[in-house]
């Protein structure tokens, strides 16, 4: 019965997550333009460089740290499963108040959840030969999760901004504000009713692999985003932040017996926020007073 219940209570809490993920990517999308959405497929060197910092360094650097650290068997799994996520929905907003440019910020999140349906599968499987752990996420299980929880909510707000700019103008703030809301609803209660379950994953090591991972993250992107400080803080944070719903649900896919896998994934987004707020307060030398880059529309 317990088991019933707590299969039930994850479902809903997946099933408001995502609803919540898809009302903050439509709301994204009634401010961006096409042009945003695919700025990243049009400069391929910027492409390589975020594939390179996200989805080879990233990833390389959790097998380091799972194999380095006695780590509970949870926070493997978080970080595995964060290392192959693509960035989350609530980036574009995120990167856009730390200075980066817009425009680069959604054809990031674009170019990451596209990517993500041959990516997860196929860094799961060298996870799966490197650990000798048995990792399996279908690329259609993929591109469903990706393709309803961004890419359509984001081509319905991007049509609606081109067709009905007035009605897009109007809303897209309340709809971003309810996704919050909703969002707010469903995590709060979460953390509250197992943040014990969250502290007692503390020791081992945690706390520093998953500090070492966000900072990592932060200063490869910063790496990889030269010399254009738009780029560099979007990417920074773009490499040391991951999408937690596609953290879960893979994670939940292959080990759904392992139910400290969420409280991890909720440490590491508190140190992750930490870290990477602490780290984006140096306020890097711009190389020259460039005219800045085009701002989404309203």
């Amino acid at each position: 019965m317990n088991l019933l219940r707590s299969i039930f209570e994850f479902g809903i809490v997946l099933s408001v997550l995502k609803i919540s993920i898809m009302l903050s990517v439509l709301a994204l999308g009634m401010q961006a333009t096409f042009a945003d959405a695919t700025c990243m497929f049009r400069n391929p060197r910027d492409l390589g460089r975020a594939i390179l910092a996200m989805n080879v360094v990233m990833p390389v650097l959790a097998i380091l740290l799972a194999v380095t650290f006695n780590l509970d068997p949870a926070v493997k799994i978080a970080l595995v499963s964060l290392a192959v996520s693509p960035v989350p929905p609530f980036f574009p907003k995120k990167g856009a108040k730390a200075g980066g440019s817009e425009s680069y910020s959604v054809g990031l999140l674009v170019a990451t959840a596209v990517l993500a349906i041959a990516v997860i599968p196929i860094t799961m499987l060298i996870f799966e030969r490197l650990a000798d752990v048995p990792l399996q996420m279908a690329p259609r299980s993929v591109a469903a999760l990706v393709l309803t929880s961004v890419l359509v909510p984001l081509v319905i707000g991007i049509a609606l901004a081109a067709v009905a700019p007035k009605f897009a103008e109007r809303f897209a703030k309340p709809i971003g504000t309810l996704a919050s809301i909703l969002l707010v609803l469903i995590v709060a209660p979460i953390f509250l009713t197992s943040i014990r379950t969250v502290l007692s994953l503390i020791g081992n090591g945690t706390l520093l692999s998953f500090g070492v991972f966000a900072l990592a993250g932060y200063f490869v992107g910063d790496l990889m985003g030269r010399p254009k400080f738009e780029k560099r803080r979007v990417l920074a944070l773009a490499t040391s932040s991951r999408h937690p719903a596609i953290a879960v649900t893979i994670a939940h896919a292959n080990f759904p017996q392992q139910r400290l896998v969420v409280p991890a994934i909720i440490l590491y987004l508190i140190v992750s926020g930490i870290v990477t707020g602490l780290a984006s307060r140096r306020k890097p030398q711009r190389i020259a007073p460039a005219q800045p880059e085009k701002r989404m529309a309203a």
